[in-house]
């Protein structure tokens, strides 16, 4: 058993799967996150929970894939939680009354554990960036970086049928699905 699998998981409730013996496809890590979070524990649960400013610090190699990014205001940061379990397929939320399938979780436990985050892009030094909006680790390795377009990658009608369900009223989850609602209660198409 892994440290990940170790540290991380799984709790009373979650199920694992054996993982494939080989990959079916290579990455190439194009930089590291730098953030003020070296223990799980200290991590905030989602990106939108921060306002610690980080940087991703990009490989020379990669650094003119960074052309013409000034001006530019919100990014896509795809990221790689290397010390998160790959076998989970149920989990246990902590918040949530029953387990519920990986598919239908935003954690960084998932048999490719490539996190996203959209991130505040507060300045560029040569290969580094200062963001706000991340959650991960110090040391996290940076997959990809993507200009964020709000005309194609915002979907407000979008929604997550269990969040309006465990809606607590009072709680940002009971204002989305409100939100969401069309006439006579129900939720939007």
């Amino acid at each position: 058993m892994s440290a990940a699998e170790t540290e991380f998981g799984p709790r009373p409730g979650e199920e694992t799967v054996d993982l494939p013996a080989a990959y079916d496809a290579g990455l190439y890590f194009v930089g590291r996150v730098r953030t003020p979070w070296t223990a799980r524990a200290d991590c905030p649960r989602n990106s939108a929970q921060s306002d610690a400013v980080c940087t991703l610090e990009v490989d020379p190699r990669f650094a003119p894939a960074l052309r013409e990014l000034s001006g530019t205001t919100h990014l896509i940061v795809l990221y790689w939680m290397d010390r998160a379990p790959r076998n989970l397929v149920a989990q246990q939320p902590r918040h949530a009354p029953a387990p519920r399938g990986t598919f239908a979780l935003r954690s960084p436990a998932r048999p490719n554990p490539i996190a996203v985050s959209v991130v505040d892009l507060l300045g560029i030094d040569g290969a580094s960036l200062r963001v706000r909006g991340l959650d991960c680790l110090d040391g996290t390795p940076l997959l990809d970086i993507k200009p964020y377009f709000a005309s194609t990658d915002a979907r407000p009608q979008a929604r997550v049928g269990w969040r309006e369900t465990d809606a607590v009223p009072g709680t940002d989850a009971a204002r989305e699905a409100e939100l969401s609602a069309g006439a006579g209660g129900r939720a939007a198409p």
